[in-house]
């Protein structure tokens, strides 16, 4: 490259550091830049256009068009030259713009007389802000040069925007991090809560933009970049069986040896930027190049990337994770993604928790229900849009999060808030009476747990029981196995906190959406239908006995309850129970306290179990049907993805048709049946299963109040009816009709 124009990009940049320097307005800062921007770059035209809203560009600034069109001309994402840039990221540089593909003429700003359009995102790390454009009326393409002196006067602005430099009137030039912003998610743990922003990966903030010292720049970046190398060698050392996380590892390892990595970034500093500027310039374009990419590989090499760019920046700018903030009131975690460890770490204090990613079967979805926090996932922009301690209302029921509130969303939510504090009173006030139908049906009411903590609230719940130990979250949440006394310990500190009532342990359930942090992750094209649960035990039997022990000992005598995930077939169960006589066997010889009574169960979660043979149902001493899992089997909807989970309805006719003969089975061989899972935990849904027959219902504490109130209003015979008459007549789903008898309940 011409050493003139690294000189001419660096005057270029001097210049624009002084107008950031400056004590000028907002607007006068904007003009000054088109006016010094076009003036380098020797062309007719410069233009600033930044977003209004998610949809609409408004012309800012300009030199050369008329000035009557500035905060006058607006145009559509994806609408003209400058609507495409916007759209796609991506430079458009057209010798003749039109006659460009897309080409829209906007007469307003005198424009007509030039030819050549130069158009470059202005973006930091993938959030669009809007379109810096030259124009000439010579007709030629800008060089390569050119192009690049433009991106780097846009990712001036992009931070510059984004420290508030370009604040006036309008709706453009609003200060950002300010104004209400509603940003919908997906529901991973329903309930509301209010309270302030805490990130959990502090924004990383360059302020220092321009290099006078290329040297000297250029020797902070390889020092920077030595210590990120070592710091990523010394984590693969540590990393040693976590083949997960060396994979992980080795991705940072390849991109920090990267050579053209690093010469990118030095050429960025030729050109006149700050080590700082030069890794974010080069976060911003791969991220930009890598999110245009279809390969899935790819596009997941893009978090390592980032993480490895975050880690660079913070080594430069001293910036750590402790910021030395203080956790604010109320506080609600704001995440891209989050460890189980991390979050528990965080525990109870926390009063909602909001992820850019997650599924609802995410290790941070099963602690988060486990601690009873309201869990909005996939809320895009919300780490771009929040800054610590916002104030911020999150609904888990709706999966919508509302950042900065106004007082007409304030009041309406606190309402919200106070009418299901006002239920909850009225929940206390049942909370030890039965769940006894107005038809004199007795059902039962059970609790899912997953860790101790949850213990307290099998008394303030009003449940009967705990139908479901998750036991995964021991495993889930350390860096390696646990041992068996460890298990052994814990387990007996569950059933002394139960006091007697009876807790039912599910095997450890792993595999799918559930991998152990020290386990060989495997690739599968489908996890839900693949290695997972009971198939992991029997193909590697030594965890299940180990775990199988440690239940025997932690009941020290009392009685236990055991039960096997994900039994497809007989044969399955049969194996597993055999695991459990050899592991009686052996307590027996060790002369170690065995249970009172032991019964031994399976979930019902695939449909083919509920075709097994007699001699099963006959044989298992407890079935839980796992709703979530079986209706995602039923419908052929994998429950993590959103577009097509919500489309099948649990009161769908044919999917109540199938659990009724489930319930029928069980009832001809006298065996004990219940439903365990999300469903069981909707009043409405609750009020159907039990009317067709299911006599016991597992859900997380919260729940409970709600089902048991609406149970006790109801007299299932009539729903039975409903039911019935909505089958007969075709209907797909029972839910409007059952709606309509609820609503005539007085």
């Amino acid at each position: 490259m011409p050493n003139t124009f690294e000189s001419e990009s660096r005057k270029l940049l001097g210049r624009l550091r002084d107008t950031m320097a400056s004590q000028a307005a907002g607007q006068e800062r904007l003009d000054q830049i088109t006016h010094l921007t076009a003036d380098s770059m020797g062309t007719e035209v410069c233009s600033i256009y930044l977003f209004r809203d998610e949809e609409t560009l408004e012309l800012c600034a300009t030199q050369g068009l008329n000035a009557e069109s500035v905060h006058q001309t607006r145009m559509k994402l994806g609408e003209g030259l400058v609507g495409r840039v916007a759209r796609t990221g991506k430079v458009i540089n057209a010798a003749d713009a039109p006659s460009a593909k897309g080409f829209r003429y906007m007469p307003e700003t005198g424009e007509e007389i030039y030819s050549s359009f130069l158009g470059v995102p202005i973006q930091r790390l993938g959030e669009k802000l809007g379109v810096l454009v030259v124009q000439s009326k010579e007709a030629r393409e800008f060089s390569a040069d050119e192009v690049y002196a433009l991106e780097v006067v846009a990712m001036v602005l992009a931070e510059m925007t984004e420290l508030g430099a370009f604040v006036g009137e309008g709706a453009a030039l609003r200060a950002r991090h300010t104004q209400s912003v509603l940003i919908r998610g997906v529901t991973a743990q329903e309930g509301t809560a209010e309270g302030h922003i805490w990130l959990h990966e502090p924004r990383v903030v360059v302020t220092n933009l321009v290099g006078d010292d290329p040297e000297k720049e250029s020797a902070r970046l390889t020092d920077a970049v030595e210590n990120l190398r070592v710091s990523v060698d010394q984590l693969l050392a540590g990393a040693s069986g976590d083949t997960e996380q060396v994979q992980v590892l080795e991705a940072y390892r390849m991109f920090a040896n990267s050579k053209g990595w690093l010469r990118r970034m030095e050429e960025n500093i030729d050109r006149g930027l700050s080590a700082e500027a030069a890794v974010e310039k080069e976060q911003s374009d791969v991220r930009a190049r890598m999110l245009q990419a279809t390969d899935a590989y790819l596009r997941e090499r893009l978090q390592d990337l980032d993480d490895l760019s975050n880690r660079l920046l913070r080594i430069l700018t001293g910036q750590g994770h402790q910021t030395g903030a203080e956790l604010p009131e109320n506080p609600i975690l704001v995440a891209r993604n989050i460890g189980p460890g991390e979050l528990l770490e965080y525990g109870r204090q926390l009063r909602g928790i909001i992820l850019e990613e997650g599924s609802v079967g995410s290790h941070a979805a099963i602690v988060a229900r486990a601690l009873a926090i309201p869990l909005v996932i996939n809320a895009k922009r919300i780490q771009n849009e929040a800054l610590n301690g916002d104030h911020v209302m999150v609904d888990g029921d709706q999966g919508v999060v509302h950042l900065r509130p106004d007082d007409t969303v304030v009041s309406a939510f606190r309402d919200k808030m106070a009418m299901q504090a006002k239920a909850q009173e009225r929940y206390a006030s049942i909370r030890d009476k039965p769940a006894v139908t107005l038809c004199g049906k007795t059902i039962r009411l059970d609790m899912n747990a997953g860790l101790m903590a949850d213990l307290p609230s099998l008394e303030s719940s009003g449940a009967e029981g705990v139908g479901l130990f998750r036991t995964e979250l021991q495993f889930l949440v350390r860096s390696q196995m646990p041992k068996r006394t460890e298990l052994a310990a814990l387990y007996a500190r569950v059933l002394d906190a139960a006091q007697g009532k009876r807790v039912v342990f599910r095997t450890l359930d792993i595999g799918s959406d559930k991998v152990l942090p020290y386990m060989q992750a495997q690739d599968e094209p489908n996890p839900a239908l693949g290695w997972r649960a009971i198939r992991v035990g029997l193909d590697k039997p030594g965890v299940m006995r180990m775990q199988l022990q440690a239940l025997l000992r932690a009941a020290n005598g009392r009685p236990l309850s055991i039960m096997f995930p994900f039994i497809a077939q007989y044969e399955e169960y049969t194996a597993a129970r055999a695991e459990v006589d050899k592991a009686i066997a052996r307590e027996k010889k060790l002369g170690h306290n065995l249970p009172e009574k032991l019964e031994i169960g399976a979930m019902l979660e695939t449909p083919s179990l509920a075709f097994a043979s007699n001699k099963f149902y006959e044989e298992v001493e407890f079935l839980s049907i796992g709703g979530n899992d079986l209706k995602q089997f039923f419908f052929a909807a994998d429950r993590e993805n959103e577009r097509v989970r919500r489309r099948y309805d649990t009161l769908n006719v044919s999917f109540l048709t199938f659990l009724e003969g489930i319930v029928d089975r069980c009832v001809s061989t006298n065996t004990r049946l219940s439903f365990c899972g999300e469903d069981a935990g909707r009043p409405v849904e609750a009020l159907c299963l039990a009317a067709i027959g299911l006599q016991s219902l597992s859900m997380r504490p919260a729940s409970v109040g709600p089902v048991k109130h609406l149970l006790r209003r109801c007299n299932l015979d009539d729903v039975r009816n409903i039911i019935q008459t909505a089958r007969d007549a075709g209907e797909q789903s029972v839910r409007p009709a059952v709606m309509e008898y609820l609503r005539g309940l007085t």
